[in-house]
């Protein structure tokens, strides 16, 4: 029946239905019929990378799950703020959705006027992949161990460095916080990318770097790993300890890959991308090319994700602050 044909009668009892608690089955009325339409993802990294790859994957299983196209919208620029922006200000209807990782907590603290601020703007949805960084060393250095590593950089004072993917990246913030807490003076030669950084690295021009699994994986052959991040030892790297094993705090957060939705999206429509992206995240072929990549699957409690980006944005500040890192 067409809304012109519903008799006079029919809509006061369908008015007086609202009043009597109607509201509700209103509202809940989009989060049935969500996805009705097309769903852009947005990833605010060029094609190609590690953030794209994961995001491509999502969309092709959200698709197939739904029947509802995904497209991916690669956003690239200003350290991931652009294509962050893009979604804090969409409308909140669950169709634009962010694939974020890590830097989207530590980069208010470099950046402090930022358009969004996002723990307000933008809800954690779903954690899709999460990696250690490793802080490795050339094979040509004679350490084996993060303390024989320290001891060799104290007995000879501004002679070594540790290389970055760039000023206020995962690996500078780590580099900085290993300087302060072990007492180093490890000098900071930031690179423009991993390729670079882990040629020097492999060639012994640089010193040290901490590299997320994913990346410097291929390249162990090569390199000694003496500690990583994270409040477990990464499986590939079983004999490797965690920084918190070795008595180094605030090294616990590792990196991560997570969806986001706008705030205010209704919350039937948010747990029904949570429920349903965590339902893929659990499904074998996915949990083979996640961990293809050097990571590890996600597909936990939405709580617990939230809880992991609020926390590690106060880690990541307080760290940005004592070492006074700063984006000039």
């Amino acid at each position: 029946m067409t809304q012109r044909a519903i008799s006079r009668r029919t809509f006061v009892a369908a008015t007086g239905a609202i009043g009597l608690g109607g509201t509700h089955a209103m509202a809940q009325g989009p989060a049935d019929a969500y996805p009705s339409q097309l769903i852009r993802m947005v990833v605010p990294y060029p094609a190609g990378g590690a953030t794209d790859i994961l995001g491509r994957m999502m969309a092709v299983k959200l698709a197939q799950a739904w029947g509802q196209t995904v497209i991916v919208d690669n956003r690239p620029g200003a350290s991931g703020t652009i294509g962050n922006d893009v979604v804090a200000k969409a409308t909140p209807d669950g169709y634009t959705v962010l694939l974020a990782i890590t830097a989207i907590v530590q980069v208010p603290a470099l950046m402090p006027k930022l358009p969004y601020d996002v723990l307000k703007d933008l809800q954690p949805t779903a954690l899709v992949a999460s990696t250690n960084s490793v802080l490795v060393v050339p094979k040509s250095t004679p350490a084996r161990t993060l303390q024989e590593f320290v001891t060799l950089v104290k007995a000879s004072p501004g002679k070594y460095n540790y290389g970055s993917y760039g000023v206020g990246t995962s690996s500078h913030i780590q580099g900085s916080l290993l300087n302060m807490q072990a007492g180093l003076d490890l000098v900071h030669v930031p690179y423009k990318g991993a390729a670079p950084l882990l040629q020097d690295l492999r060639g012994s021009q640089l010193s040290a770097a901490l590299i997320d699994m994913a990346t410097v994986r291929p390249h162990l052959d090569s390199l000694t790993a003496l500690a990583v991040t994270g409040t477990q030892r990464n499986k590939l790297l079983p004999d490797v300890p965690t920084f918190a094993e070795l008595k180094f705090h605030s090294f616990e957060p590792v990196g991560w890959f997570g969806l986001f939705l706008p705030a205010g999206v209704p919350p039937p429509i948010a747990r029904k991308l949570s429920d349903e992206s965590n339902r893929i995240l659990h499904m074998p072929d996915v949990i083979e090319k996640i961990e293809g990549l050097g990571m590890a699957p996600g597909g936990v409690a939405t709580d617990k994700f939230e809880r992991t980006v609020r926390d590690d944005a106060a880690v990541y500040a307080k760290i940005i602050r004592d070492a006074n890192i700063r984006l000039d």
